[in-house]
């Protein structure tokens, strides 16, 4: 009988964080919604499949709350390193999808390294400084081991070409670094740094079509129906939705294939179509809601790994919704970062479900360890 909670319910069950759960549902119920909407009122090709997803992945994410802390601890670095190696066989063996090189074919299943790497650069960056001493924080050594994990995988996922998921790691693996305690004249320095190197690498490094996104980006009306096709469409349907929208189902620049990519990357535009600003803000309040929930969790947790760890996590969280909302808008270049739980796909699910996960196997045991004192 001591294994049963509250309406004997079985423990484990009753010690998840329901609220969360719920929250997630809903956004994840949502977006099956848009999905339905911009297949013209049908589940297939996305709502159905999407749903099946989201079914999968959210037991997968109940199923690692029970995790404990320190197999995240142990087991970070060695996979890391696994999926260096993943991204070394995308570049050598890797299927080409949409003109990337970004799978690779397991034979039972076709998976995408990046996609993984995005949470694992957090863990790794603070395993590292968990077991860095307190000493060592503000001298080179705390520098240089850091940035090498973050660079690595960064440099290879940007061969695929990826510039999307690269700047992601770059961006979580930073933040894990600034929390850590890394002081703030070097990112100061690292972003004038960039700030020079970045039209060097739009005109020297970048493929055509990421220099024509970022041209765009700076001047979206000088080829409105060649580069800046996307960003005008984007931004008539979601202009056209107005305060409170067309209405479910009524949207025209997704129905009329006027919107490219309504489906994936510009989800956001074929939702606020139908549903207006008020549903644009409803789901910018339901994001910010789970990303207040991953910082808390670092707040209450004991170790230095679970606080870097928590924190980095519900940014990269963050990372993920306001780049594509950004880019939606026409505020950022077109990058490729689809609205977690509400864009169409697989891989950038499992992420969002993973970080989900690990949030909840770190908020499990800072309840358990306060519940001790």
């Amino acid at each position: 009988m001591s294994s049963l909670g509250p309406g004997f319910v079985p423990a484990p069950v009753a010690q998840l964080p329901w609220k969360i759960i719920l929250l997630v549902i809903a956004i994840g119920g949502f977006g099956l919604l848009v999905l339905y909407s911009a297949a013209g009122g049908n589940l297939r090709p996305w709502a159905l499949p999407q749903g099946m997803r989201f079914a999968v992945f959210l037991a997968m994410a109940m199923v690692m709350s029970r995790i404990p802390e320190r197999w995240w601890s142990m087991g970070s670095i060695p996979v890391y390193a696994l999926l260096v190696l993943m991204l070394v066989g995308v570049e050598l063996l890797g299927a080409v999808r949409g003109g990337s090189q970004r799978w690779l074919d397991l034979g039972f299943i076709r998976l995408q390294p990046s996609e993984l790497m995005k949470p694992t650069i957090v863990l790794a960056l603070a395993r590292f400084y968990d077991i860095l001493p307190t000493g060592e924080i503000r001298r080179f050594s705390a520098i240089w081991p850091a940035a090498l994990l973050i660079g690595l995988p960064a440099g290879l996922v940007m061969l695929q070409p990826d510039l999307g998921t690269a700047l992601m790691i770059c961006m979580s693996g930073a933040t894990v670094m600034f929390l850590a305690g890394i002081p703030l004249r070097l990112f100061i320095g690292g972003a004038l740094a960039a700030a020079v190197a970045i039209p060097l690498a739009v005109n020297f490094v970048l493929h055509d079509y990421q220099r024509n996104r970022v041209l765009t980006f700076l001047d979206p009306e000088a080829d409105p129906l060649g580069t800046g096709y996307h960003i005008s469409q984007s931004k008539i349907a979601i202009g056209s939705g107005g305060w409170f929208g067309k209405g479910f189902l009524n949207g025209t620049q997704s129905h009329l294939d006027y919107l490219p990519e309504g489906h994936t990357d510009f989800a956001l535009a074929t939702m606020m179509e139908e549903w207006g600003l008020m549903g644009g803000i409803a789901l910018i309040i339901a994001f910010l809601l789970l990303i207040r929930w991953g910082i808390n969790v670092g707040v209450r947790s004991q170790s230095k790994f679970a606080r870097l760890t928590a924190a980095g996590l519900a940014t990269t969280i963050f990372f993920f919704v306001a780049i594509n909302m950004a880019m939606v808008m026409g505020l950022a270049p077109v990058v490729g970062i689809p609205l977690p739980l509400i864009s169409y796909g697989g891989s950038s699910m499992m992420t969002i479900m993973i970080c989900i996960g690990i949030l909840m196997s770190l908020d499990r045991q800072s309840r358990q360890t306060t519940s001790r004192w």
